[in-house]
């Protein structure tokens, strides 16, 4: 370890073992040394591996993909492929590699590490396809084959157009990994990842941090900070306690009772972006209660949302009306209205279907990325549900806990809070309401929602190159989830966070991602 990363560590142990309350000049973090308040512990740090954008938020500083998403858009730029050709069928991409990248390890970025890194994902047979789960290579089954013709050339050969490829690569499912730290940590790489980002990692010590240091040979420069620390602090009351002791710099996902309070603070700066985000319940479709799509429209009758965004999220969010969020205006349906709160058309939908008074168990999490204060949004939710005669009974986890019991099905539960933050309005509906996505097949239709008209729609527009014709699709597609209610849609959310008056260049990103690179700290 590093002189400067174990100044990272020895800083991170003194401040969070007890800084909250401490006098802010003694608590006060090392210039150069960036302590950013996670809301979890990182499940891993293979980004083939992980879902959340907890995660996520280290991966894009430790990794690189072919492309990026532009800062401030969710628009596609070159980074470590410096070009690239489409063919006119939509089935042949070929890249052009960057030269002279290195993995932090030292070892080639080359064509043959890359081509390494989606047969990793995709094929069984690969000798290091145990190294995984690879949960999102949904986004990469289009892909046929990966040729490494030479040195710095790519090819991939879909097995038909499909249109949300790019951006897929620049998600973080397509960072590319060293193929010789797998080769060399097996099943352990995402404990001890290498890639060719902005930093190179440090230490990773379970429920305490993850370090990263610069990395200054960086092929896009390097970073302006010295070294990060990425501090899990589930309970969001500590992390404001954190925050205003001076013992982190940066806090995202503010509780919404703290905004005003460090928005009328100078030594603070409060950021905001919208992005495409939806917080929503998942509903076990295939057994329970809401097997019944009477039953499914009832909640979303039952749930005041608009009391939900105004008085517990203070107007950080905005109600949802259906799967696809608003931030993608290009597919967006706009004629959609969110289910107004009507108790009574509730009752009368649940005495329909003989389902008053039912029971139902739902799962709520203490915390996790983009969940929005989910444990007093399941107790505003419970509320609801009891004025329309609906008993539920709450079961509430950690963040990883809870994704280990709904990413599996439903099987022993009737709703669980969700949220997602995606890059094309292909990926939530594709990954989540399509049939063939149940868990048992790798996918995130926990809630085993089926209906065969959106599975065609849904084929249809992954492969629609024209735009125009994907969005008329998609459009189709949210008028008949909006009215099979596999979800009760809750809210579109406008992310936040808190720097210090220390931190200078820092900006939210539509993609939810945390960009270190070009951040400073005094």
């Amino acid at each position: 370890m590093t002189i400067l990363a174990r100044r990272a560590v020895l800083a991170v142990l003194t401040l969070l073992a007890g800084a909250a309350g401490a006098d802010p000049v003694a608590a006060r973090t090392p210039p150069g040394v960036l302590v950013v308040a996670q809301i979890a512990e990182p499940k891993s740090l293979d980004p083939h591996a992980v879902t959340a954008v907890n995660d996520f938020r280290i991966l894009v500083n430790l990794y690189d993909g072919l492309v990026r998403y532009a800062d401030g858009t969710l628009q596609v730029e070159p980074a470590l492929a410096d070009s690239w050709t489409i063919d006119d069928d939509g089935r042949t991409y070929t890249f052009t590699l960057r030269d002279g990248v290195a993995f932090h390890d030292g070892t080639p970025l080359d064509a043959a590490a890359v081509k390494f890194n989606f047969e990793r994902m995709l094929d069984e047979s690969h000798p290091f396809h145990g190294t995984g789960p690879f949960p999102l290579a949904f986004f990469f089954d289009a892909v046929d084959a990966v040729e490494a013709p030479d040195r710095r050339t790519v090819v991939f050969r879909l097995k038909q157009p499909y249109a949300p490829f790019l951006s897929n690569l620049a998600y973080p499912t397509g960072l590319i990994v060293s193929p010789a730290a797998v080769r060399a940590h097996g099943e352990d790489f995402g404990r001890h990842p290498v890639g060719t980002g902005p930093f190179r990692f440090v230490e990773w010590e379970a429920n305490a941090r993850v370090v990263v240091e610069a990395n200054p040979g960086y092929w896009d420069g390097a970073p302006k900070l010295e070294a990060a620390v990425f501090a899990p602090i589930g309970d969001a009351n500590t992390r404001v306690a954190e925050m205003m002791s001076g013992g982190i710099d940066v806090m995202v996902e503010v509780p919404p009772d703290n905004l005003s309070a460090f928005r009328e603070d100078e030594a603070y700066t409060v950021h905001q972006q919208a992005g495409p985000h939806l917080w929503f319940l998942i509903l076990n479709t295939r057994e329970g209660p809401f097997a019944d799509r009477r039953v499914r429209r009832a909640v979303n009758y039952a749930i005041d949302k608009q009391a939900l965004v105004e008085n517990v999220l203070q107007g950080t969010a905005e109600v949802a009306a259906g799967p696809v969020p608003p931030a993608f205006a290009w597919a967006y349906n706009d004629q959609l209205q969110p289910y107004p709160h009507d108790p009574e058309r509730a009752r009368r939908l649940l005495a329909e279907a003989g389902a008053e008074g039912a029971e139902l168990t739902f799962y709520v999490t203490e915390g996790g990325s983009g969940m929005l204060s989910p444990v007093a949004m399941g107790a505003a939710i419970q509320a609801d549900l009891a004025e329309v005669g609906l008993r539920v009974r709450i079961e509430t986890y950690e963040w990883n806990t809870f994704l280990g019991k709904v990413n599996p099905g439903l099987g022993q539960a009737d709703m669980a809070e969700m949220a997602w933050m995606t890059n094309d309005p292909d990926t939530l509906p594709y990954l989540t309401l399509r049939s063939e996505a149940s868990p048992e097949n790798g996918g995130f239709n926990s809630g085993y929602y089926a209906n065969p008209e959106v599975d065609a729609l849904l084929e249809q527009a992954r492969r629609a190159v024209d735009q125009d014709k994907r969005a008329e699709l998609y459009r189709r597609m949210q008028r008949i989830v909006h009215e099979d209610a596999p979800w009760a849609f809750v809210a579109n959310w406008k992310q936040n966070a808190v720097t210090s008056e220390r931190v200078r260049g820092f900006a939210l990103q539509p993609s939810f991602f945390l960009l270190l690179h070009g951040v400073e700290k005094g």
